[in-house]
């Protein structure tokens, strides 16, 4: 994000961003007299209600880059960016069905612990390890990166690492001695925040337009307004759609910590049910509230060289005094609500997957892992805060990893969906997927970035990286059948309650048909069919 327009804030915005802080600070401080064990600290003593777990899955789910990458990608190659966001409600839609109940019956801590109660130990190892480098070194780092840009449009004088300190210290802090209640009840907060400003920039870029929608995609080519491009469409072709999205989708909802630890910490599994519907639901509204007043710009600034600039320019163009700090209190609600949940889900999986073993976990009282857990998310804190300035310096190689990251998602999703369908599912099958499929998703990224590494003069492998997932699906699900085939089975009293059975989708208690997820996740499959129609 470069060439961004400076200017000052108002007296009343910075009131607006005070009262948030103070909110933020208060709840934290309140939360954190209640944290004594570990079971407080990762899981919030497991009490999460439904509202709470879908306003924490959104919150966290929208992240500085988000906000401003939606509107600048919206403005550059139209709506279709939005894929990735309702695609979601249906990828939470088949986790409430199939994963929540597998994971919640199996009372785990964290989604690497699942592989070793059905798998073996070195799959749980192999995976969090796995996720806590990409949560810090990219998800936590990247955030606190492109947030530290963002926040020099408003504070010009600000320096990278200064912000990225500041912003680290806020959350590592209150994410440390607060948990994950702190974390979620402040993300609900956020989402509410995000959802309210979103929308009040909505309803004023399209009044605009005097809210007509011709006047709004006036000039506008067809492409830009269609959800489905062609084949060729270099931004996200429909087939990457189709078979890619939803692969990066079931990896992120389904198996990533800092996502789905709020799930496991549900009151109970009609809890969690509802609240990845509800969660669902409300990944639908981007494509309303931030990807089309990305577009409609194109008719207001059509000279921006940036796409990036879209937001910080609505913000600055658009919205009256004091609606500007609770706009931008959303942008602050989104870098927190990213960063202290990768801090969280990263120092549970280093304490409960790696510092724990059957001995350890004897002598481990659970104040003791409450401790062990603070001091792990401060030590996170300042290697995040370390690396991120680092990323200025190698822009290039920070894309690649972003690349690869996607590349890393097919094998993991492969051994889940197997493990949790397939009897017959192996353990050497599950590391051969892992360790082979990752080796292949390597070499796809090497050929895809040939010429950039100086390997080659032209890349040797030029599809879409949506569409490269959706192969590397298959040979990772080729390697896992035939491995299984020639190995030994798990005997039944191994696999006994990690896989699916047909009983598990139906809910455990009586409710009334209106609390049924089902109904909800079924209308969210409705609208989403029928916005496809639409913009399809």
């Amino acid at each position: 994000m470069t060439d961004l327009p400076n200017w000052s804030l108002h007296p009343a915005d910075m009131v607006v961003l005070g009262l948030y802080f103070l909110f933020i600070i208060g709840i934290a401080i309140w939360v954190a007299r209640k944290v004594d064990t570990g079971e407080d600290l990762f899981l919030a003593g497991r009490s999460l209600t439904w509202g709470v777990i879908g306003f924490s899955l959104f919150a966290s789910n929208i992240s500085s880059t988000t906000l401003i990458g939606l509107a600048g990608q919206a403005y550059t190659t139209g709506i279709a960016v939005s894929n990735y966001e309702w695609m979601a409600g249906v990828v939470l839609v088949f986790m409430s069905a199939f994963i929540i109940p597998v994971f919640l019956k199996a009372k785990i801590t964290t989604v690497p612990e699942y592989l070793e109660l059905r798998f073996n130990r070195t799959c749980r190892l192999y995976f969090s390890a796995l996720t806590i480098i990409l949560s810090i070194l990219i998800d936590t780092a990247g955030a606190l990166y492109a947030a530290s840009l963002t926040l020099q449009v408003f504070f010009p004088s600000l320096v990278i690492w200064q912000a990225c300190a500041a912003m680290a210290i806020f959350a590592g802090l209150y994410t440390a001695f607060g948990g994950l209640k702190a974390v979620v009840l402040t993300d609900v907060m956020q989402a509410l925040v995000l959802l309210f400003g979103a929308c009040a920039m909505t309803y004023l870029v399209y009044a605009r337009f005097d809210f007509s929608w011709e006047a709004a995609t006036a000039g506008i080519p067809e492409r830009q307004l269609d959800l489905l491009p062609p084949l060729d469409d270099p931004a996200l072709p429909w087939l990457g759609t189709l078979v890619g999205v939803p692969i990066l989708g079931f990896w992120y909802w389904a198996t990533n910590q800092y996502i789905t630890q709020r799930v496991l910490a549900a009151k109970n599994i009609r809890h969690a049910q509802q609240g990845a519907v509800f969660a669902g639901l409300l990944k639908m509204l981007p494509l309303f509230i931030m990807v089309l007043p990305g577009v409609w710009a194109v008719n207001l600034y059509p000279e921006l060289e940036n796409g990036d600039q879209v937001f910080p320019v609505l913000i600055k163009d658009v919205l009256p005094v004091g609606l500007t700090g609770l706009v931008l209190a959303g942008l602050f609600a989104a870098i927190m609500s990213s960063i202290d949940s990768t801090l969280n889900s990263a120092s549970t999986l280093i304490v409960k997957d790696f510092a724990e073993n059957e001995i350890l976990e004897r002598r481990m009282s659970p104040e003791k892992r409450a401790f062990w857990g603070k001091v792990t998310t401060l030590i996170l804190m300042v290697i995040a805060t370390i690396w991120a300035p680092m990323i200025a310096n190698f822009q290039g190689l920070f894309a690649y990893l972003q690349q690869a990251y996607a590349v890393v998602v097919p094998p993991v999703v492969i051994v889940f969906v197997m493990g949790i369908f397939w009897r017959g599912a192996t353990v050497k099958a599950a590391l051969s997927t892992l360790f082979i499929g990752h080796a292949i998703g390597v070499g796809f990224f090497l050929a895809k970035n040939s010429q950039s590494l100086g390997l080659t003069s032209e890349n040797l492998w030029d599809l879409h990286f949506t569409i490269t997932i959706g192969i590397v699906t298959v040979i990772s699900a080729i390697i896992f059948l035939l491995t299984s085939l020639i190995t030994e089975k798990s005997s039944e009293e191994v696999t006994k309650g990690t896989l699916w059975r047909k009983e598990l989708a139906i809910p455990e208690e009586k409710i009334s048909w209106w609390q049924d997820y089902r109904l909800y996740g079924g209308i969210m499959l409705a609208l989403t069919a029928v916005m496809l129609v639409f913009w399809g």
